[in-house]
């Protein structure tokens, strides 16, 4: 039967060197209580000390609360960090960039899957994904500094075909968060927006002969719990932490509490905010355009996640599925800052079995960030100099979705307008995306499948990887390829011979062309 102890003493339970695994997204998930009182034991202490820390998607609210707590205690408190996405975790991450601690970043997918095969007993996870990209180590390992001298995995033969092989490893201890627990250490996840990664994280831990702390909201009477929403039983938790602090217990990163993300109500869709026309909802819209009656869809963050609110304010949120690599199935998609959280789901399915829906190939098609793209079609969105991010879900989800659109402004940091029905630019871009090589590897253009459609979808253009070949097959009214393209980028693509002007009703306030487009 678990045990209940205040924040101090999990704290205090860690031992010096321990692997230490997290689950959720965001701020679902996070026990940032117990976070707090680890980085404050080692500032009174020096322990614990040396930690090993394993998280899946990005952990924080990008500003003061999430794993970043862990980094205000100052070098030492973990010396090795390995991710899907560490750009949230500003304090840890300057750490990285200081030599202070070794770090990894892999695909999200990959990371939160391997918690089953150690759980299992499993020698680890044989799979492709990762292929090509930074994280495979004929490139870089997914190494995210010079200090990390390890590769993440390694490429093996099985059975006359290349694989990359991610080895399991033992786990000490998993810090995990719920929002009830019963007298027996029963956890429901009733408030939680999505079901995170965290009973596998637990089964890792318990099967590792390590401990698993779960900090709650709620204390519930033994046997009160519907079996069905015990999340994780009581036989794999130790200790149980009751937060004292509401500001300790967010449902995400943006909000306490929101019902219509946990499905205790269904928001009216006339209460979702709808963009303004700008450059970002022209890029959203065409974006819309690729989508089709009975799609399943998965939106990134950022201008991909807005794509959402444009099939809402079109009025066909019901002709297509929308997913969240979370695990939220339908309904639509939250943006920043709560992205990974879909309000009125239809269905919310665990975080690992989304990623075998994924990896396996059930996306029809998916719209992600364009940080950086080259001349093979490699996209980078994890590394730029020393601003260290990761690449999310990307890399599973670019592997097998049957068509892939990156989204994003076409150059970085400029004054673009839509005005009277057309591009405006009133001041160019001072960095371009378009260059002649990616920082990074995220997404490799070279092992993009035959049968993947690859566009690059931006306010100016939309281009398309056609047999390894960047080609630009759209261009905004009354841009000019000599002079508003061509000299904005770090290679020249080539430009289709059906090259056609984009929808000039994209530019206008009023829209209307999303169903059409969804039927043909």
């Amino acid at each position: 039967m678990a045990k209940f102890i205040t924040a101090k003493e999990a704290a205090q339970l860690i031992p010096d060197g321990a692997t230490v695994a997290v689950a959720g997204m965001g701020l679902s998930g996070w026990a940032e209580e117990v976070g707090r009182a680890i980085r404050d034991e080692f500032k009174e202490t020096g322990h614990p000390c040396n930690l090993n820390l394993k998280q899946g998607c990005a952990m924080g609210d990008w500003k003061y609360r999430g794993v970043t707590v862990l980094g205000e205690a100052g070098p030492g408190l973990v010396t090795q960090w390995s991710a899907a996405h560490i750009g949230s975790a500003f304090t840890l991450n300057a750490l990285v960039q200081e030599g202070k601690i070794k770090c990894h970043c892999l695909p999200q997918g990959v990371i939160i899957n391997l918690w089953r095969e150690i759980a299992a007993g499993r020698p680890g996870m044989l799979t492709k994904i990762g292929m090509g990209t930074f994280v495979d180590p004929r490139v870089e390992g997914g190494r995210m500094s010079p200090e990390t001298d390890t590769d993440a995995c390694e490429l093996v033969e099985f059975q006359g075909d290349e694989y990359l092989f991610y080895k399991s490893f033992p786990l000490d201890v998993a810090l995990l968060r719920g929002t009830i627990a019963d007298e027996n250490g029963n956890i429901s996840f009733a408030h939680e927006s999505i079901i995170n990664e965290g009973l596998a994280v637990a089964s890792a831990a318990k099967n590792s002969g390590g401990i698993v702390i779960v900090q709650v909201e709620y204390l519930a009477q033994k046997n009160t719990l519907n079996p069905k929403d015990v999340a994780i039983p009581g036989i794999m938790v130790d200790y149980v932490v009751q937060a004292t602090e509401q500001d300790c217990c967010w449902q995400t990163e943006g909000v306490y509490f929101e019902p219509a993300f946990s499905g205790q109500i269904r928001k009216p869709l006339a209460q979702l905010p709808v963009l303004d026309l700008s450059p970002r909802k022209v890029i959203c819209r065409r974006c819309a355009m690729e989508l089709k009656k009975g799609a399943i869809a998965n939106l990134g963050v950022g201008i991909p996640a807005d794509v959402a609110s444009i099939v809402a304010e079109e009025g066909y949120s019901d002709e297509i599925t929308i997913t969240a690599e979370a695990g939220g199935i339908g309904g639509v998609p939250a943006a920043l800052p709560n992205f990974g959280s879909n309000y009125n789901a239809e269905a919310i399915i665990s975080h690992n079995s989304m990623f075998d829906f994924i990896d396996g190939g059930g996306l029809d098609i998916t719209v992600l960030g364009l940080a950086e793209a080259d001349k093979d079609g490699n996209l980078n969105v994890s590394k730029f100099g020393n601003r260290l991010s990761g690449p999310g879900g990307l890399i599973d989800i670019t592997q097998s979705a049957t068509k892939v659109i990156f989204a994003g402004t076409f150059m970085a940091k400029g004054d673009i307008r839509v005005e009277d029905g057309k591009l405006v630019i009133a001041e160019e871009g001072k960095a371009q995306k378009f260059v002649d090589t990616v920082q990074q590897i995220t997404f490799a253009g070279q092992y993009a499948r035959p049968d993947q459609t690859i566009l690059y979808v931006t306010e100016r253009c939309v281009l398309q990887l056609i047999d390894g070949v960047m080609t630009i097959v759209e261009i905004a009214p009354g841009v000019d390829l000599e002079k508003d393209i061509f000299p904005h980028m770090g290679f020249k693509p080539a430009v289709s011979p059906n090259l056609k002007e984009m929808d000039p009703a994209l530019f206008r306030e009023e829209w209307g062309g999303l169903g059409e487009a969804l039927e043909a």
